[in-house]
């Protein structure tokens, strides 16, 4: 199918302006601009829309920390965003934990690099442009089109006051977090998880600052408790000069206190004295396991809008470009057979739970928890904890902890045992989890015998962490 833009016929300005693709993908961010991307390199018509102006794309809030930076899809080479990274020296992350008076050091697996957010915003949005991507900015989405069998034929919207519709045989949702137009759809008829409410998503919030001298831990991701369980904040440097100073909490808490515990902490951080803040933003981000299923009839969601982000941390670069690309790979080979139905489409699923799904979905279980122990307490246990068996429960979703290692550091981390012995046990449960989703299913139709299973699991982690239930 071509693009072809139709005029509107002489006294029917009421009608919106039409524009006809293959593929309709909502959101110039990491994850849309990989699967339109990924769709024109296979010669297919794709447009992005983006509600933000041409100058603004690109500019989100993000702690710029990128694990994995080694290995990225091709859709976009690797090269091209290169020149936003900033800061490739980081190799380690430093926890400090005032209420054990300890800092501890945590080796992170894989490349990690620290990034300028929003010059690598332009590069992705460049590399989809050189693919052949139509951009559309300032356009805002207000509906999504479906057919009487509940299938996705595109979208309308206003488009610098004028209204707009994209008709296309695939959509692409890659609107990010509490996504709007999964308010729009009629998901009745397929499998798409509508099991999300706001108690799964935190806000972030960061400020990019301008140091005078050289900072001691530029080598470093450095994380410090916000004052409350389920919060952190982070310094990340971009620079030895210019340091990404963030946090990140629920929803259900006070944004403006936090912000301000926030603001309290640089100033009593001897480094930021005299410090300049350059740029301001948040935004919300997922934190919880990702959707069960992202597809509908004609329809996927990517990125943010799956929850393709790691829980314990909220990084979700790499998730996102992967499952952007997944999710372009198999509306090529829809387009190819001419078939966009679920069944279709139930692939882009499978790899994503193959490649990051599963290890998310269990990263969560240790979110469950902290939302179930005192700060304090909390504290204590990562402070008693191995570094390396540490880094292996935040990125991994599983850890060796055995029961050698767990006598070992309860005999040594007097006071805390009972909480290494209770993570010990969410640990066996993480790691059943685990095993659980790499038994995804292959078809739709066996989606909800998985989940019950899966929910049962789920069940048992309630009643061990006394956390309510999330989902």
């Amino acid at each position: 199918m071509s693009t072809q833009e139709h005029d509107t016929a002489e006294g029917a300005s009421a009608d919106p302006r039409k524009i006809s693709v293959d593929v309709v993908v909502v959101g110039a961010g990491t994850s849309g601009c990989y699967a339109a991307a990924t769709i024109a390199n296979e010669g297919y018509d794709v447009a992005i829309v983006e509600r933000k102006t041409e100058d603004e794309a690109g500019h989100i809030a993000c702690g710029d920390a990128l694990k994995g930076a080694n290995d990225f899809p091709d859709a976009i080479p690797k090269s091209k965003i290169e020149p936003a990274f900033t800061n490739t020296e980081v190799d380690h992350g430093r926890f400090e934990i005032p209420q054990e008076d300890t800092i501890l050091d945590i080796p992170v697996p894989g490349e990690l690099a620290v990034i300028d957010r929003w010059e690598y915003g332009r590069l992705i949005i460049e590399g989809a442009d050189e693919a052949g991507v139509e951009f559309y900015y300032d356009t805002v989405v207000q509906d999504v089109l479906q057919d009487d069998d509940g299938t996705a034929t595109g979208i309308r919207g206003k488009r610098k006051g004028e209204r707009v519709q994209f008709d296309a045989d695939i959509v692409i949702d890659g609107a990010g977090s509490l996504s709007l137009l999964q308010d729009k759809v009629d998901f009745s008829d397929s499998t798409f998880d509508t099991n999300v409410s706001y108690s799964h998503f935190s806000s972030a919030y960061r400020e990019v600052v301008e140091v005078e001298d050289p900072v001691e831990w530029s080598d470093a991701l450095v994380f410090k408790p916000a004052k409350i369980a389920a919060g952190y904040v982070w310094y990340f440097p971009r620079t030895d000069t210019t340091i990404n100073a963030g946090l990140g909490f629920q929803m259900s808490e006070e944004p403006m206190k936090l912000v301000e515990d926030l603001k309290e902490d640089l100033r009593n951080r001897e480094e930021f004295q005299g410090a300049e803040v350059v740029d301001k933003l948040g935004a919300a981000l997922p934190t919880r396991r990702p959707y069960d299923s992202a597809t509908a009839p004609g329809y996927m969601a990517i990125g943010d809008a799956a929850a393709h982000v790691n829980p314990t941390t909220g990084g979700g670069i790499a998730g996102a470009a992967y499952a952007g690309s997944y999710a372009g790979e198999q509306a090529v080979i829809a387009l190819e057979e001419g078939d966009v139905s679920e069944e279709m489409l139930w692939r882009y699923n499978q790899r994503v739970m193959d490649h990051f799904g599963g290890r998310y979905a269990s990263l969560d279980v240790y979110n469950i928890l902290s939302t179930a122990v005192d700060v304090d307490d909390l504290m204590g246990l990562i402070a008693s904890m191995p570094g390396e068996k540490l880094a292996e429960a935040l990125y991994s979703g599983t850890t060796s902890f055995g029961p050698l290692l767990l006598l070992q550091t309860a005999a040594s981390s007097f006071g805390h045992w009972r909480q290494i012995l209770n993570f010990y046990r969410v640990k066996q449960l993480a790691d059943e989890l685990l095993t659980h989703y790499e038994r995804y299913p292959s078809r739709p139709s066996a989606l909800a015998g998985w989940q019950d299973e899966r929910d049962r699991i789920m069940d048992d982690i309630y009643e061990l962490t006394g956390a309510d239930p999330k989902y």
